[in-house]
């Protein structure tokens, strides 16, 4: 069994640490358990890992949240993977700070991400884990709150949230997305 697990973010530094880029630090802390390294490919930072006999590619696109969509069907493409076997993790602005949410699938919630990802795939029919990132901004501000980095607060939260979303990855890729859903959906 072969999966694509997407994080998505923004590629440089200036976004490494914001709220959007969240999708981003959970394939690097999935990467980092399973001694994987990313590698500049084709569209995206990719590393390739195994758990519990699966062979995972972690990808980490570097066209920008807004054209998400290229990499992961170019993905998809390149290493064979079904629709099935793809998880996209993503910043939602409807979920409390580090509240995580599975679903195999939905509508875009306004995210840009997830939007050019169901327009270049056509469909919404593909497992995302959302990572709730809050909304405490002003009217108008969501663009600059979601790249922001995170407060002080969460900041002291963000590593243990981090590694329950792994879990999530985990669950997905073992035991798959029904029973990740009852085990882990609000945790």
């Amino acid at each position: 069994m072969k999966y694509l697990v997407v994080g998505l973010g923004n590629p440089g530094m200036k976004y490494a640490d914001t709220r959007h880029n969240i999708g981003f630090k959970i394939v690097e802390e999935f990467a980092r358990e399973r001694e994987g390294t990313f590698t500049t490919e084709k569209l995206a930072n990719i590393a390739r890992v195994k758990f519990k006999g699966r062979s995972i590619v972690l990808c980490q696109p570097n066209t920008f949240m807004n054209l998400s969509g290229k990499a992961v069907n170019y993905w998809m493409q390149q290493e064979k993977i079904s629709r099935e076997n793809v998880l996209i993790i993503t910043d939602d602005i409807a979920l409390p700070f580090g509240k995580l949410r599975m679903k195999g699938k939905g509508s875009d919630g306004g995210h840009n991400g997830l939007k050019d990802i169901q327009a270049v795939l056509g469909t919404n029919e593909f497992t995302r884990l959302r990572f709730g990132v809050g909304s405490e901004f002003n009217p108008g501000k969501q663009s600059n709150y979601v790249l922001a980095d995170w407060s002080p607060d969460e900041q002291s939260n963000l590593n243990e949230r981090i590694e329950v979303a792994t879990e999530f990855i985990k669950g997905y890729t073992s035991v798959g997305l029904q029973l990740t859903m009852t085990n882990w959906n609000g945790k």
